[in-house]
C-alpha cells in the first residue's frame, strides 16, 4: 500500500526531517509551507493522511482543519502537530476535526506509526463496494460490473478504476493516479495513456454512453449520465 502524505509545517528544519524520514520509510510525501499553499495541493490532489502544524505564518491550523472538513475532504485522516500540550489545547485541536495530536519534540518513527495506522483505519472504513450508476467496483472481491454485466479487467485497469471509484465524483490527475498505482517507480506517460485505454473498452465502448472522463488539466473522473 503507498501511503501518501502532505505535510504542512512552515518551520524548515522540522519539515526536512519529517520528508526524509518518512520518504525513507516507503512513504510519499508533498509538501507546503503554509496553510494556503497546503489547501490548493488538498484540492487538487488526494492524500491519505495529513500532517499539520497547528502553528502557521498565514493561517491557523485549527481553521485549515475545519475548511479541510467543510469544504475538501470529510474523511481524511489529520495528524496535527504542535507545541502545545494543555488538555483544553487538545480539546480545541479535536473539536475542529483532528483525528490525532502529537506534540513537539515528537519521535520520528512514532509519526510514522501514527501515519500508517491512521491509513489503515481509514481504509478499513471504506466501503468495501462502490456503486457509480450502473457501475459496481468491488474492492474486496476485486470484481466490476456495469447494467448487471461482469467486466474482467487486468490487476492495473482494476486499480485505476478503483481510484476513479474512491475519488468520484472528484478527478484525479494523471500523476496522482501515476503515483498511486506505481509508487515512486514512474513509468513513462504512455503506459497510463494505454490503461485508460483498454479501460475505456470494457468499461464504456459496450455501454450507451461513456463514464471516464478526460478532464482537461485535471486528469481523468467518472461521471454519471
Amino acid at each position: 500500500m503507498n501511503i501518501h502524505l502532505l505535510v504542512i509545517e512552515d518551520n524548515q528544519a522540522i519539515a526536512g526531517q519529517l520528508i526524509d524520514f518518512l520518504t525513507g520509510k516507503g512513504f510519499i510525501v508533498d509538501y507546503a509551507h503554509n496553510g494556503r499553499v497546503g489547501l490548493q495541493l488538498l484540492r487538487e490532489n488526494q492524500f491519505d493522511v495529513i500532517i499539520l502544524d497547528l502553528m502557521l505564518p498565514d493561517m491557523d491550523g485549527l481553521d485549515i482543519c475545519e475548511t479541510v472538513r467543510a469544504e475538501v475532504d470529510a474523511n481524511v485522516p489529520i495528524l496535527m502537530l504542535t507545541a502545545r500540550d494543555s488538555l483544553d489545547d487538545k480539546i480545541r485541536g479535536f473539536d475542529s476535526g483532528t483525528d490525532d495530536y502529537l506534540t513537539k519534540p515528537f519521535e520520528l518513527e512514532e509519526v510514522a506509526m501514527r501515519c500508517k495506522a491512521l491509513a489503515k483505519r481509514r481504509s478499513a472504513n471504506q466501503s468495501e463496494s462502490i456503486a457509480i450508476g450502473g457501475l459496481l467496483v468491488d474492492s474486496k472481491k476485486k470484481l466490476v460490473s456495469r447494467d448487471g454485466q461482469s467486466i474482467n479487467l487486468s490487476v492495473t485497469d482494476f486499480a485505476i478504476l478503483l481510484e476513479l471509484a474512491k475519488a468520484f465524483p472528484s478527478a484525479v490527475s494523471r500523476n496522482e493516479l501515476t503515483r498511486k498505482i506505481w509508487g515512486e517507480d514512474f513509468p513513462d506517460s504512455d503506459v497510463l495513456r494505454s490503461h485508460i485505454y483498454t479501460l475505456r473498452k470494457a468499461i464504456d465502448k459496450p455501454f450507451e454512453y461513456p463514464m471516464i472522463k478526460t478532464i482537461h488539466g485535471a486528469g481523468f473522473r467518472l461521471t454519471e449520465e
